[in-house]
């Protein structure tokens, strides 16, 4: 399996991919030991946020306009677009000729800033698949699989804050511009 950064497309393909660290991606129910789960609302995201930014960072998008295309419910792209209104990643206008267009250019938009906007800080999971936050193990053998879980977050991060919705365009996935009939 390849690195995060190449096996991204992959979150806006499916519905079931989880993160593996250290920075791998893979399909829910694969083999593997030590995952962290981007939810549905970081993936709708994602992929509004692709489709404004293939529209370009002035161009203001009905709501409408990008559930259709992104085949995303629009009264849960709605909730979803109000948070990343309020984390700063995009812009809402009312009224006439109202809708939403992104904040700052694609470049400039980490998949960490969405992942946090969205689900919140990015934490390791504990030694019983939940995250730990700022929590801590109780024997020597878990302190050491913490830091090695510890040491798993800062290069999940890193490709995070690496990644940007521009990269995401890049390699060429995400949802089409044009309206779905």
């Amino acid at each position: 399996m390849t690195p995060l950064v190449a096996s991204a497309k992959s979150i806006g393909a499916s519905r079931d991919w989880l993160l593996e660290a250290p920075g791998r991606i893979r399909r829910q129910g694969d083999v593997g030991e030590f995952t962290m789960r981007l939810n549905r609302g970081v993936e709708y995201g994602i992929e509004g946020l692709l489709y404004l930014a293939r529209n370009g960072k002035d161009r203001v998008t009905l709501l409408r306009e990008v559930s259709r295309a992104t085949s995303i419910p629009e009264t849960f792209l709605s909730k979803i677009f109000q948070r990343l209104v309020r984390s700063g990643l995009i812009c809402s206008r009312r009224g006439f000729r109202g809708g939403f267009h992104l904040a700052r250019p694609a470049s400039q938009i980490t998949l960490r800033d969405v992942i946090e906007a969205l689900q919140g800080p990015i934490s390791p999971p504990g030694p019983d698949g939940a995250a730990t936050g700022n929590g801590g193990f109780r024997s020597r053998a878990r302190g050491a699989l913490q830091q090695v879980l510890r040491e798993a977050q800062i290069r999940v991060r890193k490709v995070f804050e690496e990644t940007t919705v521009a990269d995401l365009i890049a390699s060429g996935f995400g949802p089409s511009t044009q309206s779905n009939p």
